[in-house]
């Protein structure tokens, strides 16, 4: 299925970014349908369901977070595109997953730069090697984007070397032109990236971000936009800032987000995700990015066991569900869908795609957005 393919609302439910307040909860007939699936309010026909959400772009075909991954994951026909936010040292924006661009980048080939390999601890963890808030923008436009697990995705690295870093500035400027050219609107799902962690040297994340939103005209409630975070605060202070829809992030239960670590907060994500954990995000943001282990457990052997009652809880509250990450590659797999014993070898991804949508969460991250636009189009055709 490809983006051009989304139209009949009616019959395949769809939701797109979810409105602020009870104010905005529509009657509309896109809403009703939402309603009478099972869906949080606020459905309307601007995204299907569910929605094939590109994981730092296309990144399991080309290097993650370039203009390459981004492109093919539009051309593929990926619903939603995300970025991954990290600050530079003048204070801008930039697309990395980490700030730590050693294996992401050709920086260690760069003696110019040698001296600015270090060790630092973000949030709470020691790491060694070089780190964006230690650059211009400048130095890193000099640098050039690498594929970053050569060992299970060895095709992607002859398109090492192809990109340079891109601003979030840049992909916006990239979303607008391409949503000219197509007629429709390039949706975005953006990350904060340890945003305690970054207020604290002096580089906060929300207010340049809310900033770019506003200029690019990204800032309202029906935004073709989703903002995320893992941490929760970030989220609070994004809704002050800007009206875009805002997605929590959680990790593995016994998680305690990194911003309750810094404030004292003793909440882990198991309090987050009980019915009045999901009531307190609720209140500030439209919607939750579970570890799919939340929403599917696995066995002691890996193997996917009973679903849990997360989809039904947080569509109680209003929220819709984002769960990440699903892959091709074996390594990545529940063991009941792995075939054969080459870790980089793909699996039957699509039986567990059919797992997940069963669930009735209302999209899903991918590597591999062409995967998961055909497991999705399987799903809504067997659903009638």
């Amino acid at each position: 299925m490809t983006q051009g393919a989304h139209t009949s609302p009616g019959r395949r439910t769809v939701l797109g970014a979810a409105v602020l307040g009870s104010a905005a909860l529509s009657a509309g007939a896109g809403a009703t349908a939402a309603q009478a699936h099972g869906r949080p309010a606020g459905a309307h026909p601007r995204l299907p369901v569910p929605t094939v959400i590109a994981h730092r772009g296309a990144s399991g075909h080309r290097p993650e977070h370039t203009l390459g991954s981004y492109q093919l994951a539009l051309d593929m026909g990926a619903d939603v595109i995300e970025q991954d936010l990290v600050p530079t040292k003048d204070g801008h924006l930039v697309c990395r997953h980490e700030n730590d661009i050693t294996g992401t980048t050709d920086v260690a080939d760069h003696p110019e730069f040698a001296s600015r390999r270090t060790t630092k601890t973000v949030d709470g963890t020691a790491l060694t090697g070089w780190f964006t808030e230690d650059f211009t923008l400048a130095e890193l436009k000099t640098l050039r984007a690498k594929e970053r697990i050569p060992g299970t995705r060895q095709e992607n690295t002859v398109y090492d070397g192809r990109w340079a870093i891109p601003t979030f500035e840049e992909v916006l400027r990239w979303a607008e032109k391409e949503g000219r050219r197509r007629g429709r609107p390039v949706w975005l799902y953006v990350e904060t990236k340890h945003p305690t962690y970054f207020r604290k040297l002096g580089l906060p994340l929300e207010e340049p971000l809310a900033k770019l939103l506003r200029r690019y005209g990204r800032h309202g409630a029906d935004s073709p936009t989703f903002l995320q975070s893992f941490e929760p605060t970030s989220m609070r202070r994004m809704a002050k800032l800007v009206s875009t829809p805002r997605v929590v992030l959680l990790w593995t239960a016994d998680d305690r987000p990194w911003d309750f670590r810094e404030t004292g907060d003793p909440r882990t994500v198991a309090d987050l995700i009980t019915p009045a954990g999901l009531r307190w995000i609720a209140s500030f943001a439209q919607g939750i990015g579970p570890l799919l282990d939340l929403v599917v457990p696995k066995d002691k052997d890996g193997r996917l066991g009973e679903p849990t009652t997360l989809v039904r809880d947080a569509h109680a509250k209003g929220l819709v569900l984002h769960p990440y990450t699903l892959r091709n590659e074996n390594s990545f797999l529940p063991t009941d869908f792995r075939r054969g014993t080459d870790p980089a070898a793909y699996g039957d991804v699509f039986g567990a795609y059919r797992a997940y949508f069963a669930t009735g969460i209302d999209g899903i991250f991918t590597d591999q957005p062409d995967t998961g636009l055909l497991a999705a189009a399987d799903f809504r055709a067997a659903r009638g």
